[in-house]
């Protein structure tokens, strides 16, 4: 009676000790999938903000150049029809970033970054279109700014 005793005891804690692995391993595995995921987020937003700036910075030279040379009374039409492909790109830079973050900052700040782009083809002067264009740099800035503060 004794020994069969034993081997219940010893089959059940056998029992006990693969239902116990088998959770342990079940919650390191989701554990580990969360931390991949979450990794791969982080890759491809950084990825998106890099290119969201980039797409900018591309832009906003595209549109200046397009200024000077409707300012020169030269013939516009392909700096016109670059600034157009760049302002593109950038909107699909921006809808990229809508759809990694949540951070209403990021997005904020995104949107506010096209306005002293646009603003820059309206300026009357060159003094206009220059402090446009440090309004541009500082909105691009603080986007990057909040970008990086969620990336940490």
């Amino acid at each position: 009676m004794n020994g069969v005793l034993t081997s219940i005891i010893a089959v059940c804690g056998t029992l006990a000790g693969s239902a116990l692995t088998y959770l342990f391993a079940r919650l390191t595995a989701r554990r580990t999938e969360k931390a991949v995921r979450e990794e791969r987020l982080r890759q491809e937003r950084i990825t998106a903000y890099a290119a969201f700036a980039g797409a900018m910075t591309a832009l906003r030279q595209k549109v200046i150049a397009l200024w000077f040379l409707q300012h020169e009374d030269a013939d516009p039409r392909a700096a016109h029809t670059e600034a157009d492909q760049c302002g593109a790109a950038a909107d699909h830079a921006r809808f990229e970033v809508r759809l990694l973050t949540e951070d209403a900052e990021v997005l904020r700040l995104a949107d506010a970054a096209f306005d002293p782009i646009a603003a820059i083809g309206k300026a009357a002067d060159r003094a206009e279109l220059e402090d446009h264009e440090a309004r541009s740099q500082e909105v691009l800035t603080a986007f990057v700014r909040a970008a990086g503060r969620q990336l940490r």
